[in-house]
């Protein structure tokens, strides 16, 4: 009797229908159990809670609450790969808020400094965000390699100065211009037009062409994990420092490394509103986007496809919600009720997933055990 081909064995294992479903569980169940639990709410105070998410869902379905999901659904996940590259080697960088604004700031001050062509300009951009939030990020890492210092700990700090930083920085007579007589708004000048990205213009509006920046991000952070050396030796010191160091493995060299990756990552989350909608830092940046990003990634399981799906997922909650005002006098708030429940739930939801999966794979070691048992007894009886 011949043996099963080994590749078809590698392939039904790789594509196990259970394991994809276990996989799938948790995020889905944590969704649901938060609409539960915002159907309750909305119940509570009086509302119908079909209703508000009848009206979240026709606008989040038309062609323009499509564009502008996409457009928000771009910068989340950029702040959740950002995180998520740091998750993956155990690292938690809780500085992505810090990163990104200093990154956007000094490629505003660069793009409004230098006017290139667009070729050279943009990445000129690009390299100066990723530049500046890598550096900014190292600072954790050296701290927790050199002085033991918790990440978590020098991360919070990090943004509380890297806010103190830009406050610094964004003043009249250095990153920002002389101030005006007509407004008391402070900002950096307008970046140059060669600064600015393309867009796709649709049905519904405009769309963002930095979405596929996001898309390149997510395929060299897949590649990255999977096919090269670097992503086999984060993966493996993520799970065990110490058995990572037996195999040959520089800790503190991955430990700086993958901060660095994980800031440059977090420098390109303001672009896309700087080079195609704003066109300059001012005072008026969008706060909280590393935190968004912490829940996108926790919800996609760190991986670069489950991010995309829970970026789309938490833009259009964003997006949706706020017809919720406009059309039934709904309260707003309860998008962000969601997507907290949504954050809270997943935890549990993978705890209760994994305590099944475990569950159900020692059940599977036990009936293969009983049958080769019985295989052999078999055997001695008819021998």
């Amino acid at each position: 009797m011949t043996s099963p081909n080994p590749a078809k064995r590698s392939f039904a294992s790789r594509f196990d229908g259970e394991k994809i479903l276990l996989a799938l569980a948790a995020p889905v169940l944590a969704v649901l159990l938060s609409v539960a639990i915002c159907s309750v709410l909305l119940a509570v105070s009086g509302k119908n809670p079909f209703d508000a998410f009848d009206v979240m869902i026709r606008y989040g379905t038309a062609s323009d609450g499509q564009v502008l999901t996409l457009n928000r659904a771009t910068v989340y996940y950029l702040a959740a790969a950002a995180a998520a590259f740091g998750f993956r080697m155990n690292l938690f960088n809780i500085g992505v808020d810090g990163q990104y604004k200093l990154g956007v700031l000094f490629a505003a001050f660069v793009g409004s400094q230098v006017d290139l062509p667009a070729v050279l300009q943009i990445p000129l951009l690009l390299v100066t965000a990723m530049l500046v939030g890598g550096l900014w990020a190292s600072i954790a890492g050296l701290l927790k390699v050199y002085r033991g210092v918790s990440e978590v700990i020098s991360t919070i700090m990090l943004n509380a100065i890297a806010t103190a930083v830009v406050g610094l920085l964004l003043v009249p007579g250095r990153f920002a211009p002389e101030k005006s007589a007509t407004s008391n708004s402070i900002q950096t000048n307008p970046i140059s037009e060669s600064s600015h990205f393309f867009s796709i213009e649709t049905a519904g509006g405009t769309l963002w062409g930095f979405i596929f920046i996001a898309v390149l991000v997510g395929v060299l952070f897949q590649f990255t994990l999977t096919r090269t050396r670097f992503g086999f030796d984060l993966r493996a010191t993520g799970r065990s420092e110490t058995a990572a160091t037996a195999s040959g493995v520089n800790v503190r060299k991955m430990v700086i490394t993958s901060m660095v990756v994980s800031g440059a990552i977090a420098g390109l989350i303001g672009l896309p509103e700087l080079t195609q909608s704003s066109y300059y830092f001012g005072q008026n940046i969008q706060p909280g986007l590393g935190f968004i990003g912490i829940s996108v990634a926790l919800l996609g399981r760190n991986s670069p496809i489950g991010i995309a799906f829970s970026a789309l997922l938490f833009a259009f909650l964003d997006v949706a919600g706020t017809q919720l005002p406009l059309q039934g006098d709904f309260p707003q708030e309860i998008v962000q009720v969601m997507q907290g429940t949504i954050v809270i739930c997943v935890v549990v939801a993978y705890e209760l997933v994994r305590r099944y999966g475990l569950k159900r794979q020692q059940q599977k070691v036990g009936a293969e055990l009983a049958a080769q048992a019985a295989a052999a007894a078999k055997k001695e009886v008819s021998a």
